[in-house]
């Protein structure tokens, strides 16, 4: 539908021309002049720069009356800025075409992305747990979706597993923590809905979400045989993944919040990038990003293991983080992925140490989000924060195992549930007023020494993230449970 260009119009008026001595001093017809105000047609350039001396404009002004503002030149965030970048080259767009995209979308979209966001925080965990067993029929498969139980009731995920991937207790020590980068796998390339990523990098700039690219592992395959931990992952970039498997969970949302049935044909992303449990459980033949989270907990007594003589640590996501913003979590959670070494940083414990000291020790240099790596070896022994040298120099102080392994159906990616437990009862007293929370947190939550009912409470919050509940109790399961108070 045209648009009146009122400015166009507000300009002829101010330089004294009726639309008919305009269009005798440009020698057109004034209908011709008519159209180009009710935005019908546009002036022929070579008649642009004597309409602009005749309105006594710049041309650049006149440009903005006849095409609207040039929105491509407004500032982007630098990470969102950079990614429209990144989908100019992968789409082999003009440099540029993104950016105009992304700003033109901003100016039309008012509060459009603050509003989808606030109806997309009302769907339950639990409806979307059963849209998507109902899509994938997961009942008719090998699989199942894992189903937290804790004190008689029973939390549905949405994380699909087998009997041999969960109830682990794998201890990650180098002869057990075995995943191995592979040089020679190429990912098959994957077509890019233009349309969505583009919503997407406008999403992300109209709500603060940081949308940095930066190396990930993708994992190709997985065997947990013998108590330990073994496969292969390859490197990928976090746009390739932001801009495809993880606009599935926008389209579920959206779909749950609009009342729409969920099944095969009805969400094209998800009948495209992961159509069945086949697409789900061939690992090398897509994006398989993934995350390891843990449980962290801190004794509180030296005579028990027992949950009734520790500390637990729970966090609520930010609104900044590319999924799972304002939901509950364990901490640490992050996407596994190398920071200098790519070979060695596979390790789950290395991850987990690191984001361990990014999101509770205060380590912002890790954060690649903004910062540059500079740091030949970021986790050098010389360089760990305070609390990291004091667990990690003796034997004993800290524990790190894996309880379960489950691929998040929502977008796919693979969870390890971790636990984390620092057995010395000084480590609170020492450092727990310097505990902090990164951007990444909205805020923590302690719970001391919990009982049977405050830990089924806990888990009944309707707030919990698929991924986080599924961490929490695959951990409960190898901790002393209390009894009642």
């Amino acid at each position: 539908m045209a648009i009146r260009r009122t400015g166009l119009t507000a300009a002829r008026k101010a330089a004294g021309y009726t639309q008919e001595s305009l269009a005798a001093a440009l020698n057109v017809d004034r209908s011709t002049v008519i159209r180009w105000e009710a935005g019908e047609y546009a002036p022929l350039p070579y008649l642009r720069p004597k309409l602009a001396r005749l309105l006594q404009q710049t041309p650049a002004r006149l440009a903005e009356f006849l095409d609207g503002p040039d929105t491509s030149r407004r500032e982007l965030s630098p990470d969102i800025d950079a990614a429209c970048v990144w989908l100019d080259d992968r789409l082999g767009r003009k440099f540029g075409t993104v950016r105009r995209e992304v700003n033109a979308l901003l100016d039309r979209a008012g509060d459009e992305f603050q509003t989808r966001r606030a109806r997309r925080s009302r769907v339950k965990r639990s409806d979307i747990a059963r849209a998507l067993k109902v899509y994938y029929d997961v009942d008719n498969s090998p699989y199942e979706t894992y189903t937290a139980r804790l004190g008689g009731q029973e939390f549905e995920t949405s994380i699909l597993t087998r009997p041999e991937w969960f109830n682990l207790n794998i201890p990650l020590t180098p002869d057990r923590d075995r995943l191995r980068l592979s040089t020679t796998s190429t990912l098959p390339r994957i077509e890019i809905d233009e349309a969505r990523a583009v919503r997407r990098l406008a999403e992300a700039e109209a709500l603060g979400i940081r949308l940095t690219d930066q190396p990930l592992y993708r994992l190709l395959s997985i065997d947990l045989q013998q108590g330990s931990i073994c496969g292969t992952v390859a490197l990928t970039s976090f746009l390739e993944y932001a801009l495809t498997m993880d606009l599935l969970e926008g389209e579920l949302l959206d779909a749950l919040t609009e009342g729409r049935a969920v099944h095969p044909g009805s969400l094209p992303l998800r009948d495209q990038y992961l159509p069945d449990l086949d697409s789900v459980a061939c690992l090398g033949e897509r994006v398989c990003a993934g995350g390891v989270l843990a449980l962290f907990t801190v004794a509180d007594s030296a005579v028990s293991p027992s949950l009734a003589h520790q500390r637990l640590v729970i966090q609520q996501r930010s609104s900044q983080v590319v999924n799972t913003g304002g939901q509950l979590s364990v901490v640490p959670k992050g996407f596994h992925q190398p920071l200098s070494d790519y070979r060695s940083d596979t390790s789950l414990r290395g991850s987990l140490l690191r984001e361990l000291e990014q999101e509770l020790f205060g380590r912002n240099d890790l954060d690649a989000t903004n910062e540059i790596q500079r740091a030949a070896s970021p986790m050098h022994p010389s360089r760990l924060s305070t609390p990291m040298k004091w667990i990690t120099t003796k034997e004993g102080r800290l524990e790190t195992k894996c309880g379960g392994l489950g691929l998040n159906l929502i977008s796919g990616n693979y969870e390890f549930a971790c636990m984390i437990t620092i057995r010395e009862q000084q480590f609170w007293p020492r450092f727990g007023g310097s505990l902090e929370a990164n951007w990444e947190a909205k805020g923590l939550k302690t719970i001391n020494n919990p009982d049977a009912a405050t830990l089924l409470s806990l888990a009944s919050n309707p707030h919990w993230c698929n991924e986080g509940i599924f961490a929490l109790t695959c951990s409960l399961d190898f901790i002393t449970m209390p009894t009642h108070a």
